[in-house]
């Protein structure tokens, strides 16, 4: 048997005895989905297939993996064009993919910001961009949630620096409420600071034609940088950094996470191109807004509800076990809820997250706020 430390057993023992041990499981296909990122049902489209077959036909793609790296042979015309397509759709000068949204996170962060810079960021930022910043040589600061006066008093206090960089997302991935941002884009522009945002959780929910809250509250030209993942309401997989063309000539020469790593295969840049001209012709981001809107008609007297107008709404349920329990009594009700436990979270903010989804009926909806009226 092979030798592991006695440290990091120790360290397995403590998540289970604290019930936060991580396992891996397969997904139960007869339950109704509450739990699943895949806000516009996209992935279970049957139409983003064959609009992929027709990209790969039109482009006579026939190899099946990329073969290197983008800077050495992993380049070719289909990603070109799918940056091209994204660039015009976000707005942007240019558009850089990534092979997904923690790699995007890591190649900016780590690369753009310098010793001697200043990043600001809110505390309920995802992982990602927490270890972009760990990989990079600037001092970080955190601000509370949302808290734009203590953002402006950093700036203030900070403004010696070379650079600031703020960063923060549009939606939050825990929380399911979005930043300030038309208050955090004006406190960047009266500082001098560059802004970055994630809008993981926003593209396909905000916007026209779900470009993004970044779109819908017209902020999309005072950012620095905008990430765009697709395996949320794009169904897919992969993302993309929106931004100027200097920004883009600089991530391709020092993002570590884009050029030392294999490219995207054809096939899934196909799907990525697929799942944006699905967007611009569908009404999936208008039935998912009607859906959240009637969501929150439904629950809006139950206890401990986070308000969202997102795709994710969470109800606090403190303590590992009993949020885990509450996962249990939906799931045996035919509800697919998952449990979101410290650290992941806080501890003491332990919740269900539940996602809604443009395909889920109006029938669901009732009977599973009925649910959780009935149990919670």
């Amino acid at each position: 048997m092979n030798r592991f430390p006695k440290k990091l057993l120790s360290l397995l023992d403590k998540r289970k005895t604290e019930n936060n041990f991580r396992t891996l499981s397969l997904p139960n296909k007869n339950l109704v989905d509450f739990s699943s990122n895949d806000y516009l049902g996209f992935s279970k489209n049957p139409e983003l297939k064959t609009l992929k077959d027709s990209i790969l036909k039109e482009y006579q793609i026939q190899q099946q993996g990329s073969t290197g790296s983008r800077l050495i042979t992993g380049n070719s015309q289909i990603h070109v064009d799918c940056e091209k397509q994204i660039a015009t759709f976000h707005n942007g000068e240019k558009a850089l993919l990534f092979n997904s949204g923690y790699d995007a996170n890591v190649g900016v962060l780590s690369s753009v910001l310098q010793r001697g810079d200043i990043v600001l960021y809110d505390e309920l930022c995802h992982a990602s961009i927490i270890d972009g910043m760990r990989l990079s040589f600037a001092t970080a600061f955190k601000f509370k949630h949302n808290d734009v006066s203590q953002l402006q008093e950093l700036l203030k206090k900070n403004k010696s620096a070379e650079n600031i960089y703020v960063v923060t997302e549009s939606v939050f991935s825990m929380d399911g409420d979005c930043a300030l941002l038309k208050e955090i884009s004006a406190i960047c522009k009266s500082q001098n600071a560059y802004l970055i945002i994630d809008e993981a959780h926003a593209i396909g929910v905000y916007g026209e034609k779900g470009r993004g809250l970044c779109n819908e509250l017209n902020i999309e030209q005072d950012c620095f940088a905008r990430i765009y993942t697709f395996g949320k309401a794009m169904g897919v997989h992969g993302a993309a950094v929106v931004g100027s063309n200097d920004l883009y000539n600089y991530l391709v020469n020092f993002a570590r996470s884009l050029i030392y790593t294999t490219a995207l295969p054809a096939s899934s840049v196909a799907l990525i191109k697929a799942s944006y001209n699905l967007l611009q012709n569908t009404n999936q981001t208008k039935a998912l807004q009607e859906n959240i809107t009637l969501f929150n008609e439904l629950t809006f007297k139950l206890q401990n509800k986070i308000n969202s107008t997102s795709a994710i709404h969470c109800f606090l349920i403190e303590g590992n076990e009993n949020a885990i329990n509450a996962s249990k009594q939906l799931i045996n009700k035919g509800f697919d809820v998952r449990a979101i436990k410290s650290p992941t979270v806080k501890a003491g903010t332990e919740r269900l997250r539940i996602c809604l989804h443009a395909t889920n009926t109006k029938q669901e909806l009732q009977q599973f706020s009925d649910t959780l009226k009935n149990n919670f």
